[in-house]
């Protein structure tokens, strides 16, 4: 019997009592239990919350466990040892789904052998981690989770497992999580134990080494296969609330890691355990010190949220209390007043004010609130302290790009009941109607209105940046800018916009863009992005010229020709069907473009090989899609939309983008979205097919004053030119949110 085995021995019949329910006390330390103990404390001491381990995702040190954080916990972490360095992303982006995002350094191997294309940058990995749990612990039973580590990457971490994790609270001396759990891939190189599907069928005796395509493809076939090794570990809360102590056994040898197979690093391990311990500086904020291998030091810290249970109180205008000097009668209100008062208090920007018997109809647009009853309420109270009392409705008519996309009707009498509390737990929704959009603007035929308030021009500057981590050039790539943008409405429905760009600081000089590494001959569509940025301190990014307009009751349009993104022209058009507070619409793009020549402010290629020799530019070509959008309303998918869009991309290539995204109930948003053609792996270069992640914070999440606007962060693990889509100044899906709300959806945590 080996050393490896003699040492499971004791290991795992400990963790077997200890999983086996004789415990003193015992909680519910998966995040669905709330804390709540079978048998109670009366005083009850540091609780034992899932933390991360040094790769990501809740675990020990090396190995994972069977816990999972709280829905929408998020993550980020930095560990460093001799031999890596991690970055590291972490999401709990379902309650029973832990997602992670992992960038490591490999210090001894470089990204490339030839000098003139990567220089000395140092081997970047890139990797995305996916565990499930199976089933949340109870009184006899673990928490159980499978995983998958270093889905679509270079086969450096890849590895999987299945681990169970059971909690032991006791009466003054902390609190326990052991775990046991079964490993392949990188969890199981030590081989302690017999693969047990091996008996099931031959594939699963050996592991393909090595990966296929070029990176960033799912290898399916190496899933549970190879070598296997029993891992585990205790997790300890000490009585002192910010130590926690762990102790593991690593189901990895070290022996196929990239330093000792590329860089001649000795890792053999001198103890298969591993001993660390993590200090929290602040509830977001812990530094964990780990000995590890019996030779090793690693040293990383974490900081986390929840995306989930965001909430910032704000400080803000009350609703206004009722007051008694209305105007007699409308020619008589002030309406530059009411439009003042409704912009602050309200956030409503009011255009134009219709009258329509004894209905006012005010045509605005809302900058303030996600929560349009918190909007309507304090705008009847405005309009209630301004308008004669001979108006018995008001009508919001809200509008984005002059579409309008949603109206409400407010009794005015109803709204005075509810302000004077004539009756038990009055609220704003009691005196509210959605009211219908008519075909003619506004549900107003041939009126003058009242006050007219349409400003024709306006403006507005904002940073831009553009960042991408893990190239070869460097790990790090960015372009930080100024953005400075306007837009002019000839009428209602054509509006004149442009953005210029003044390029502040970057390191695109890194940037090797003449001829890809990889030898693919593609249309250059995206992988030119130095030529139009990094060699022009200030460029030209849009000048478009748009009609809006909306067609019987859910029908939307915009036709646009110009200067349409930073690096093309055209012209094209976009429709959208879409019904008010529904799931789903739908969608189609076509467009005729033409590659900007980054040399000259107005010009575009006429021949495809007008930029250099061995460089194909896109002088002309067609782009467009047919696009999906859907809400599904199951419990285990709750506030998710897809997105898929089938079609023409840019680089001439034919395929489908699949898109999804979950919304929190702060409003966070965080997505995904993968892109895959007719373009071959070998044509696409690094990376196989293009994909990506994206975050969306609202800003009266980070605020102490309400906005409903939003910062949107992109990032791209690698830039290439297939699977590519045009960067249109403006989407109608977006445009037109309010009419079914995903964007606007008001935080829920109150």
């Amino acid at each position: 019997m080996s050393f490896n085995r003699l040492l499971m021995i004791p290991f795992v019949t400990g963790c077997g009592v200890l999983l086996s329910g004789v415990l003193l006390a015992e909680t519910g330390a998966n995040p669905d239990a709330k804390g709540k103990a079978y048998f109670a404390l009366p005083f009850q001491g540091p609780q034992l919350s899932p933390s991360q381990r040094n790769l990501g995702g809740v675990g020990l040190l090396q190995m994972p466990t069977g816990r999972v954080a709280a829905e929408g916990q998020f993550s980020f972490g930095y560990n460093t040892s001799p031999e890596y360095q991690f970055y590291t992303v972490s999401l709990q982006l379902m309650p029973w789904l832990e997602t992670t995002l992992r960038y490591t350094q490999v210090e001894d191997v470089l990204y490339s052998e030839r000098e003139e294309f990567s220089g000395d940058t140092k081997l970047a990995d890139k990797g995305i981690d996916a565990k499930l749990r199976l089933w949340t612990e109870n009184h006899w039973r673990p928490e159980v989770s499978v995983g998958l580590q270093d889905l679509g990457g270079t086969g450096l971490f890849d590895g999987e497992y299945i681990a169970a994790t059971k909690h032991l609270a006791t009466d003054g001396f902390g609190q326990f999580d052991f775990t046991l759990g079964l490993g392949w891939g990188y969890f199981g190189t030590r081989g302690n134990i017999s693969n047990p599907l091996c008996t099931a069928a031959d594939r699963f005796c050996n592991r393909i080494s090595g990966f296929s395509d070029n990176g960033g493809s799912i290898d399916y076939n190496r899933w549970f296969t190879g070598r296997t090794s029993l891992f585990g570990g205790i997790e300890y809360q000490t009585p002192f609330e910010p130590l926690r102590l762990k102790l593991e056994y690593d189901g990895n040898d070290y022996s196929q890691d990239f330093p000792v197979t590329r860089g001649g690093v000795d890792m053999t391990p001198r103890s298969p355990f591993n001993f660390g311990l993590l200090y929290a500086l602040t509830d977001g904020m812990d530094v964990r010190l780990s000995y590890q291998r019996g030779t090793t030091v690693a040293l990383g810290f974490n900081f986390s949220t929840n995306f989930n249970t965001i909430y910032t109180p704000w400080i803000d205008d009350p609703v206004p209390t009722m007051g008694t000097d209305q105007a007699t009668t409308l020619d008589a209100v002030d309406w530059q007043k009411v439009d003042a008062d409704l912009n602050q208090i309200a956030g409503y920007k009011t255009d134009t004010v219709y009258q329509q018997g004894d209905t006012v109809t005010l045509v605005t647009q809302q900058s303030k609130y996600r929560d349009r009853d918190i909007a309507l309420e304090k705008a009847a109270a405005v309009l209630a302290n301004n308008l004669p009392t001979e108006v018995s409705r008001y009508t919001i008519v809200e509008q984005s790009k002059n579409i309008p996309v949603k109206a409400s009707t407010i009794d005015a009498q109803g709204y005075r009941d509810i302000a004077d509390v004539t009756y038990f737990n009055p609220s704003i929704q009691d005196a509210v109607t959605d009211a219908p959009l008519e075909i003619t603007p506004f549900g107003v035929d041939n009126t003058q209105p009242l006050y007219d308030d349409f400003k024709a021009l306006s403006y507005g500057f904002k940073p831009h940046l553009n960042q991408s981590f893990g190239g070869p050039e460097s790990f790090y790539l960015y372009s930080l800018s100024l953005t400075g943008g306007g837009s002019y409405w000839f009428n209602r429905n054509l509006e004149l916009s442009s953005s210029l760009a003044i390029n502040l600081v970057d390191n695109y000089d890194k940037l090797k863009f003449s001829i890809p590494s990889d030898g693919t001959s593609n249309y250059r569509v995206r992988t030119l992005v130095r030529a139009y940025v990094r060699d022009n301190d200030a460029y030209m990014n849009t000048l478009q010229l748009t009609w809006f307009n909306r067609y019987g009751q859910n029908w939307y349009q915009q036709v646009y020709g110009g200067y349409l993104e930073t690096m093309f022209a055209g012209v094209g058009t976009e429709i959208l069907y879409r019904q008010p507070n529904s799931n789903w619409a739908i969608g189609a793009d076509v467009n005729a473009i033409s590659q900007r020549d980054p040399e000259s402010v107005f010009g575009v290629f006429g021949d495809e090989n007008a930029y250099a020799a061995n460089t194909r530019v896109l002088a002309k070509g067609t782009t467009g899609h047919l696009s999906f959008y859907y809400q599904p309303q199951w419990e285990f998918l709750a506030n998710t939309q897809f997105r898929l869009d089938v079609g023409k991309f840019l680089a001439a290539d034919v395929g489908a983008r699949f898109d999804f995204s979950k919304q929190y109930d702060s409003g966070v948003i965080v997505g995904a979205y993968a892109s895959r053609t007719n373009m071959s792996a070998e044509d696409f270069g690094e990376g196989s097919f293009t994909k990506g992640f994206y975050l969306s914070i609202p800003f009266d999440t980070l605020s102490l004053k309400p906005t409903n606007s939003r910062g949107n962060f992109n990032w791209q693990p690698i830039t290439r030119d297939g699977g590519q889509m045009l960067g249109r100044q403006n989407n109608l899906f977006g445009i037109t949110d309010m009419v079914s709300p995903w964007y606007q959806r008001p935080n829920q945590n109150k």
